[in-house]
């Protein structure tokens, strides 16, 4: 599946309010999942044991939409001069913001955090993992969604410390 099929395939989906796709395709396999108005799509790619294994980059849904560039100018705009300490995820798994459904989510955009408390849960092989704030200030910014996958070492919280 080349990249002009891809984006055709995200308009389609976004066009008929698609919450959920996945396609197998010989050895690709494309998984997209929409949370709100965001496209996050995933790409794996399986050759042979032998070969390595490659995992083309995801196309955003403002990427998908003729006219808009993505890329250089929204890298090219200056990042605040003030240092975030950023809280990263020691696993892969599922974030989740809550205890359970319907709960309040542990910490808000606002909050003063100390160490050692609970700012969510990575969901791992259907083990729930709290993780805990390592250093003590305001929560800036949630980088991620509520249910969204996330890799080791992903960005989580942004905190301004004390």
């Amino acid at each position: 599946m080349n990249q002009k099929e891809l984006k055709e395939l995200i308009e389609f989906l976004i066009e008929k309010d698609i919450a959920e796709f996945e396609l197998e395709r010989g050895d690709v396999k494309v998984k997209i999942k929409r949370a709100g108005q965001s496209v996050e799509p995933h790409f794996i790619a399986m050759p042979p044991a032998s070969a390595a294994m490659a995992i083309p980059a995801p196309v955003s849904a403002a990427a998908s939409k003729p006219g808009n560039v993505v890329g250089v100018a929204a890298a090219a705009e200056p990042e605040p001069e003030e240092a975030l300490h950023i809280v990263r995820s020691p696993i892969v798994g599922t974030f989740y913001e809550a205890p359970s459904p319907g709960s309040p989510p542990f910490v808000k955009v606002g909050d003063l955090l100390e160490v050692g408390q609970v700012l969510c849960i990575v969901e791992a092989m259907k083990l729930m993992n709290e993780i805990e704030c390592d250093a003590a200030g305001e929560l800036v910014k949630k980088l991620v969604t509520n249910g969204q996958p996330i890799e080791y070492g992903q960005e989580l919280f942004a905190l301004r410390l004390k």
